[in-house]
C-alpha cells in the first residue's frame, strides 16, 4: 500500500525521474488523500467534526484546483521559451512536488493535533498551520528541483521556467486560499465552507489594510 509512496519520495519505479508516462491515478490519490488528512486534523480546532470535514475537502480542492489555474500559463511560458516538447516532463515534476507536498503535510498532521490539544490560543493555532505548511512546501520543492535537475542541464531555459511557474503559483495559491476560508475556523463563528466575502480580493484587502495603518484614504 505504501509502495507508491516510497517509490515517489525515491523517485523511483512509475515515478522515477525522466519517466515516459505520467502515474496520474498514483498522483491524484496521494494528492487527495494526503490533503484530506491535513485537512481533517487542521480544521478540528476547539473540537468541531463539521469545520473539519469542510477543510478536508478544501486542502486538496486548493492545491488542484491553483494547479489547474496556472497550467495554460505555464504551458505558453514554456511554449515561448521554446520548452513544448518537455512540457510533459516539467508537469510531471509538478504533480510529484504536489503531491510530496500533501505527504509532508500528512505525516505532520499528528504534530499539529498534538499541539491543538496544548493549546487555546486561535492565532497561534493558525501560526501553527502556516509553519506546518512552509515545512510541507520545503518537501514539495525538494522533489520539484530533483525533477528539473535534467531538464535544466539539458536547456537552462528551464531555470527560467520553473521561475515563472512558482511566481504564478504562488500569486494564484494565495487569491485561492482567500477565497475558500475558513480552513481553521475561530471557535467564535460557525463552521462554514465559504465565508460570506468568500468572492473578494485578498490583495485588495491587503492593500486597503495597509492604507488604513498608513492613515492613508483607501478607494
Amino acid at each position: 500500500m505504501l509502495q507508491p509512496v516510497d517509490a515517489l519520495l525515491r523517485c523511483e519505479g512509475r515515478h522515477r525521474i525522466g519517466g515516459m508516462d505520467i502515474p496520474w491515478g498514483q498522483l491524484l490519490v496521494m494528492i487527495g488523500a494526503g490533503g484530506f488528512v491535513y485537512g481533517i486534523v487542521m480544521g478540528s480546532y476547539a473540537g468541531r467534526p463539521l469545520q473539519a470535514l469542510y477543510s478536508g475537502i478544501k486542502v486538496p480542492l486548493f492545491l488542484g484546483v491553483s494547479t489547474m489555474i496556472c497550467l495554460p500559463s505555464f504551458y505558453v511560458i514554456c511554449a515561448l521559451l521554446g520548452l513544448r516538447s518537455d512540457f510533459s516532463a516539467a508537469f510531471r515534476g509538478i504533480l510529484a512536488a504536489q503531491a510530496t507536498l500533501t505527504l509532508c503535510l500528512a505525516s505532520l498532521a499528528p504534530i499539529t493535533e498534538v499541539i491543538y490539544l496544548s493549546i487555546d490560543h486561535y492565532q497561534l493555532a493558525t501560526l501553527i498551520n502556516g509553519l506546518q505548511f512552509a515545512l510541507a512546501t520545503i518537501g514539495g520543492q525538494w522533489t520539484l528541483a530533483r525533477h528539473y535537475y535534467p531538464l535544466i542541464q539539458a536547456n537552462p531555459r528551464h531555470r527560467l521556467a520553473k521561475s515563472t511557474w512558482l511566481v504564478v503559483y504562488i500569486f494564484v495559491a494565495i487569491q485561492m486560499a482567500w477565497v475558500l476560508r475558513p480552513f481553521i475556523g475561530a471557535p467564535s463563528l460557525t463552521p462554514s465552507f465559504f465565508r460570506e466575502d468568500a468572492l473578494s480580493n485578498a490583495y485588495v484587502v491587503v492593500t486597503q489594510t495597509i492604507l488604513e495603518v498608513l492613515g492613508l484614504p483607501a478607494r
